[in-house]
């Protein structure tokens, strides 16, 4: 059995005891419901609104991450004009502990 899910404007599909590395979505510790688009379970499958009422999938946030740097430069010419600047996106890393529908 696994399902689609969709957190932070991404689908991830799971399955029970899977961890992976999403947008921020609870603190350290915290148990969290994610919104299925999706449920496959052998040859069954649910994916319309009126079938998936009632189903979730719930996770276990393990611990805050961040992601690789990436380092941006904006430059205008003959104005002498530069700026460099970096950013770490953060992300917490879930492990999914149910899938119930």
């Amino acid at each position: 059995m696994y399902a689609v899910i969709a957190t932070g404007g991404k689908q991830y599909r799971v399955e029970e005891g899977q961890q992976l590395e999403v947008e921020l979505v609870g603190e350290s510790g915290s148990e969290v419901e994610l919104r299925p688009i999706m449920i496959v379970d052998g040859a069954d499958v649910r994916s319309s609104p009126d079938q998936l009422t009632g189903a979730n999938v719930s996770a276990r946030v393990v611990d805050e991450v961040k992601g690789p740097k990436v380092i941006g430069f904006t430059y205008k010419n003959k104005t002498n004009n530069r700026r460099r600047w970096g950013h770490r996106q953060r992300y917490s890393t879930i492990e999914i502990t149910g899938i119930s529908g």
